[in-house]
């Protein structure tokens, strides 16, 4: 395994990410989303993925916030676990539907809509798209650039020699 990203920091190479990358934590983090609410959601959407770096750093965040080790742990298998909210089960149902193909057809059906419409207004439910997007948006960078799990953005976008 390597000791170094791919990539250099995607914010060196092309410089308006920085901007957008701002945006988008401004746009989760200043919301009406509870912060523990976001992490579970970006937890599971790493998991989805398949992006181990993206599931270590949210699963970092999360313990830094003083989430609970079951908590954390439960997000994989979170039908079964009695750890969360009747809230942070409808915004964790949302993510699997939308990041999995449904065989029923429609990823977010109108049931599961009127649940998150049950704990969330307009603007949360706008606020969980843009927590979803957001992991979203970073993938390509983190499955080619592969950085390197537990290791700070700042610490692990260095270049190969």
């Amino acid at each position: 395994m390597s000791t170094t990203s791919r990539l250099s920091n995607p914010q060196d190479l092309v410089p308006a990410l920085k901007d957008i990358s701002k945006a988008l934590f401004a746009a989760t983090g200043t919301g009406p989303l509870p912060r523990t609410t976001i992490g579970l959601l970006q937890l599971r959407a790493g998991q989805i993925v398949g992006n181990t770096y993206l599931t270590a750093l949210h699963t970092t965040t999360l313990r830094r916030a003083g989430d609970t080790e079951e908590r954390i742990a439960g997000v994989a298998t979170w039908r079964d676990a009695p750890y969360y909210t009747p809230a942070e089960r409808a915004a964790l149902a949302l993510v699997e539907a939308v990041l999995q193909p449904s065989a029923q057809g429609e990823r977010v059906p109108d049931a599961l809509y009127a649940e998150v419409a049950e704990h969330y207004d307009e603007a949360g439910i706008a606020a969980l798209a843009v927590a979803i997007g957001q992991v979203n948006f970073f993938v390509p960078l983190a499955v080619i650039g592969k950085p390197l799990p537990g290791v700070s953005p700042a610490e692990q976008w260095t270049k190969q020699a």
